[in-house]
């Protein structure tokens, strides 16, 4: 496919959805470049994680169309689309309890094998994606816990196991759900720093998240939406300045208080 499809890792393409008579996603296009950080940023409500949602398949575009290196992606399944190249890590992470965080990995570094369930039944041996998982482990900070339960660690934990998962499945376009959220200001740098040493080895990522000072200093484009609709795309500093988007957030300053300070020296 040629054309302003094809432009960008990822394009959305006036991407619409509907829930009933509601509209919480309303005719959204941007274009994201390979090796970019882009924020998806803007208040409570504002559609964001249904357009994440839309692009991963979790839900259906009423109207519009997701590219994926120029292909078509509306038509496909969830599995379809992670299989193109897509990740996503959700803000509400759910491990699966009984495994260790190792297995957990594991089990996600083998969705290869998972194509059909003949190619499931002949591969019984899981070397292979229990070395993936330890070096996704290690590359978000938590080797020492492998061996561990979730059921026994922290949130920081939990976030960061979650991340490793997502990673696991060796995707093109990392797409990052409010990572931070529920974390304390320390913890929040520091996983924010784990984003940036996965976007610095050339990882493509979408990131939504509301802590501003955090994003501000990782992203290097931001869209933002207000009320389904798209209201800025631009580098972060011209875009937050954006009257526009300035009123989107309580109507005023957006980076208030401590977020301001850390933003002006990122």
């Amino acid at each position: 496919m040629s054309g302003p499809a094809s432009q960008g890792l990822l394009r959305v393409e006036n991407v619409t959805v509907r829930f009933g008579g509601l509209t919480a996603v309303d005719q959204v296009s941007f274009s994201v470049q390979p090796g970019e950080l882009l924020g998806l940023i803007g208040p409570n409500g504002a559609g964001k994680t249904t357009l994440l949602r839309a692009i991963t398949g979790v839900v259906r575009a009423t109207e519009g169309e997701v590219y994926l290196h120029g292909q078509a992606l509306v038509h496909l399944s969830i599995d379809q689309r992670v299989r193109r190249g897509m990740s996503l890590s959700q803000q509400l992470v759910k491990p699966l309890r009984d495994m260790t965080l190792l297995e957990n990995v594991s089990l996600a570094a083998g969705f290869h094998k998972t194509v059909t369930p003949l190619r499931s039944l002949l591969h019984v041996d899981s070397s292979a994606e229990r070395a993936i998982a330890m070096q996704m482990l290690e590359r978000v900070g938590i080797a020492e816990c492998a061996h561990q339960l979730p059921g026994t660690q922290p949130l920081g934990i939990l976030k960061r196991l979650e991340l490793a998962r997502a990673l696991a499945l060796q995707p093109e376009l990392f797409l990052l759900d409010e990572p931070l959220a529920g974390l304390n200001t320390k913890e929040a740098k520091s996983f924010a720093n784990t984003i940036a040493d996965i976007h610095r080895s050339g990882m493509t990522i979408v990131l939504i998240e509301h802590n501003l000072g955090e994003v501000m200093r990782l992203c290097q484009r931001l869209v933002v939406l207000e009320n389904g609709r798209k209201i800025g795309d631009g580098e972060p500093r011209r875009v937050m300045n954006d009257p526009l988007v300035q009123a989107a957030y309580l109507g005023g300053d957006v980076l208030g208080g401590a977020q301001a300070k850390e933003a002006r020296h990122a």
